[in-house]
């Protein structure tokens, strides 16, 4: 069962990459979804609804880009989850129990009194989790990849990232 889809995990991994910035400056949408192998129009989709949140900030022009608009310390996982897929519930109950075929007419007050204990047990469970993500930041995320992640990784995510920063102001100087 898959519960938050594409949105959240790429949202996320752009997210990610915005708390150390290449050093040659803010990469736009399009240079995020290149460096992730995903649609630059999807990306572009999510940060709108990061942007409208207050979650991140763009420059305009040739140097333009986005960054963090608040400290990633500050910014929890279930923050990104509920801006990129708000009301999205683990479970949605559909009170099959009401159709139990032994029901001729109406089901009996005592079959549906009260709240189903499998959908008790699986609020609790998003409850769980919904706890879980708050208390994972943006911060905490990148450190563990930046711990995981070789040297010289950085070091050409960084070439990568200027080398198309490079490309944009040349083509502004061709215009």
């Amino acid at each position: 069962m898959s519960l938050y889809g594409a949105s959240v995990e790429i949202g996320l991994h752009c997210l990610v990459s915005l708390v150390y910035p290449p050093n040659s400056g803010a990469p736009s949408t399009r240079e995020l979804a290149e460096f992730q192998g995903v649609s630059p129009s999807y990306v572009a989709k999510l940060f709108t609804k990061l942007a409208k949140a207050g979650l991140i900030t763009s420059a305009e022009g040739i140097q333009g880009g986005f960054r963090l608009a608040k400290d990633p310390s500050k910014v929890s996982i279930w923050d990104v989850v509920n801006i990129l897929e708000p009301d999205k519930p683990l479970f949605r109950c559909r009170d099959i129990r009401r159709d139990i075929v032994l029901f001729e007419q109406k089901p009996p007050r005592w079959a549906t009194c009260g709240l189903c204990p499998i959908h008790a047990t699986m609020r609790d469970a998003e409850n769980s989790m919904r706890r879980s993500l708050e208390a994972v930041t943006l911060a905490d995320i990148a450190n563990q990849v930046g711990r995981s992640v070789p040297k010289v990784f950085g070091e050409k995510r960084n070439a990568w990232f200027a080398t198309r920063l490079s490309s944009r102001r040349d083509l502004k100087t061709k215009k």
